[in-house]
């Protein structure tokens, strides 16, 4: 599942940040939009994290670590130096372009990382990409450098506008936060348009929310909107259980699942809050990164029996259709559950 990945260079990346660029294998492809996950041993605790790759088309792996108030990875990840190896996840993640030809990419803070591909990717085959990006200050934005050669090479076709909230600008609209009702003022500026292929938003969740509302009341399907959220380190709120989910746990639920074409049998109790943390406690490790519902590296499909997540930031409508779940945010509704990991 991971592999040992040299470090083959760590730059700074905005006033709060790095850049850590690995020695990638040639057998490792990956998809702009997609994440790596990280895993390493700090304070005596196994710890992993997703962080989007913020490379260019064939160019090696590379992922932008911002760093968060207490927080351990990322605060470990400030002391990695070149020639240190990282065990990292095969690349993962649905957050990718679908071949639109005018996008609108909206990030702030750290959610540049996974724009940095999308657009690089996209512009390269002709398309027309309008990014909109916010920050605290110029001194904290992320991948100034790789934006503004972006901007160079294709500045017909690349419109890119900074949003400050704590650094004054000349024009008034570029001041504050990212938000539906900015997009709104700066389409009807003429700055951007909102009537494209395709929307990718990353970034905090009210951010999401927000712009993701506003598009779809200007008239965008659904199903045009992507979004990939923050993982921010912590423990994710997670609603109490159903009481078929507590009669389930009550009981004892018995949980199958198939991962690498063999399966394992584990039960889920009331000591359990997911099926992650019961397989974890009965010695079975099942993949996961954020265990808060945003990365989809535990995703499953239920065969058989049913259950219930807790919150789910990263399945899509169709997936839940077919029975898709997180193993983070999932407990067994029924006495017996089968979750395949296996499934495409």
């Amino acid at each position: 599942m991971f592999r040992d990945l040299t470090i083959t260079d760590i730059r700074p990346e905005g006033s709060d940040a790095i850049c850590i660029t690995f020695d990638t294998p040639a057998d490792m492809a990956w998809k702009p939009g997609q994440y790596l996950t990280l895993r390493s041993t700090v304070g005596g605790q196994d710890i992993r994290r997703s962080y989007s790759i913020a490379s260019f088309p064939d160019q090696p792996l590379c992922v932008g670590v911002k760093q968060v108030d207490g927080g351990a990875f990322s605060t470990f990840a400030q002391s990695l130096t070149q020639g240190k190896t990282l065990q990292v996840m095969p690349p993962e993640g649905r957050f990718t372009p679908r071949g639109e030809q005018s996008l609108l990419l909206v990030a702030a803070g750290s959610g540049i990382t996974p724009m940095i591909s999308i657009a690089a990717e996209t512009l390269a085959h002709g398309a027309a990409v309008t990014l909109v990006y916010g920050n605290r200050n110029t001194a904290s934005i992320m991948f100034k450098d790789a934006l503004d050669a972006l901007k160079d090479r294709y500045v017909d076709r690349f419109t890119m506008i900074h949003i400050l909230s704590r650094e004054p600008q000349d024009v008034e609209l570029l001041n504050g936060r990212v938000t539906g009702e900015k997009l709104q003022r700066l389409a009807r500026a003429g700055a951007i348009d909102l009537d494209v292929d395709g929307a990718y938003l990353c970034g905090p969740g009210a951010m999401i929310d927000d712009v993701s509302a506003m598009m779809q009341a200007g008239g965008m399907p659904a199903e045009k909107i992507h979004h990939e959220r923050f993982y921010t380190e912590g423990t994710a709120a997670r609603a109490p259980r159903s009481e078929a989910a507590q009669n389930a746990a009550e009981k004892g639920a018995e949980v199958e699942v198939l991962l690498d074409g063999t399966r394992r049998i584990f039960m889920v109790t009331q000591a359990d809050d997911n099926v992650l943390d019961a397989a974890a406690r009965q010695g079975l490790e099942l993949p996961y990164s954020c265990k808060g519902g945003m990365c989809c590296t535990c995703r499953c499909k239920v065969t058989n029996g049913s259950a219930e997540m807790a919150v789910n930031y990263s399945l899509e409508p169709w997936e839940l259709e077919q029975g898709f779940t997180l193993a983070c945010q999932t407990r067994p509704t029924t006495d017996k559950l089968t979750l395949d990991f296996d499934a495409a």
